[in-house]
């Protein structure tokens, strides 16, 4: 769902473009100019967990990978193995490494964006599960996206 200045950007757009182009296409290229606008690089991501972004008032959850949690592992679940803040940590020193880029996938049941992240060209969950912070959670990765491209996990 776009934020409120996306929504706002589609209003301003169409009179720009409507001479442009043909009538029904000014929603088509409105759409793309607003795709762009998303995949634009982005700073200020800040981990709050090995596989958990902040990115100003966004919650990201990096797809296809699970860290160590933070807090107590939740009764009835497989919790990943591993050190929480070495995860976190890490994860903030790989979303430090340059402009950063959302690929949105979905959305989770507690709100949170659902992502391919990528900073400085580096996927953060390939990059997670390489240094051995977070497993591959196949359930968890919509499409396979990090299955398919990460080499750790082939």
């Amino acid at each position: 769902m776009p934020s409120a200045s996306v929504k706002s950007a589609r209003i301003t757009l169409a009179p720009v473009i409507a001479p442009l182009v043909k009538p029904n296409k000014i929603s088509d290229l409105t759409e793309m100019i607003l795709a762009i606008m998303t995949a634009v690089a982005i700073t200020g991501c800040v981990a709050t967990d090995g596989d958990s972004l902040r990115c100003g008032p966004e919650r990201i959850r990096l797809l296809g990978i699970d860290a160590p949690e933070m807090g107590r592992c939740q009764p009835g679940r497989h919790c990943a193995p591993g050190d929480p803040i070495a995860s976190r940590d890490n994860l903030r020193r790989l979303a430090s490494r340059g402009p950063v880029r959302i690929d949105r996938v979905g959305t989770d049941r507690y709100g949170r964006t659902i992502a391919v992240v990528y900073a400085g060209g580096l996927d953060l969950s390939c990059a997670q599960l390489k240094a051995g912070q977070a497993i591959y959670r196949r359930d968890w990765d919509n499409g396979l996206r990090i299955g398919r491209t990460c080499d750790r996990i082939r």
